[in-house]
């Protein structure tokens, strides 16, 4: 499910949107086509326990988004990972790691890089 809240000029918008995981992997893939064009090198790159390289690339992509909201991250993690386990464990890194702040967002939690 989706959820979207705002304004359109003085009107509130209170919008919710039901979407099976074939309509999210359809979502996620025109999210960021660069992300997901990086995913194979990236997966590719190390053999290590935590692959390194896709830590970086996560890392890199909140840097440069600066906030994002927790669904929306996941979904940017989902593809660039390749799949949803994937995405959620680099979730949980950011998370749990000293260069990301969480805040309590209305819906959804905000994930800050503070690096």
């Amino acid at each position: 499910m989706l959820r979207i809240r705002g304004q359109i000029g003085d009107w509130p918008v209170d919008l919710t949107v039901e979407m099976d995981a074939e309509d999210w992997d359809q979502l996620a893939s025109r999210l960021s086509p660069e992300v997901v064009v990086q995913a194979p090198m990236a997966a590719k790159a190390s053999s290590g326990p935590h692959n390194d390289a896709l830590w970086d690339t996560a890392q890199q992509l909140l840097r440069e988004a600066g906030q994002m909201d927790g669904p929306r991250l996941l979904a940017e993690l989902q593809a660039l990972a390749g799949g949803m386990a994937a995405g959620k464990r680099l979730l949980v890194r950011l998370r749990h790691s000293e260069q990301v702040h969480v805040d309590a967002g209305e819906d959804a939690p905000v994930y800050i890089w503070r690096g």
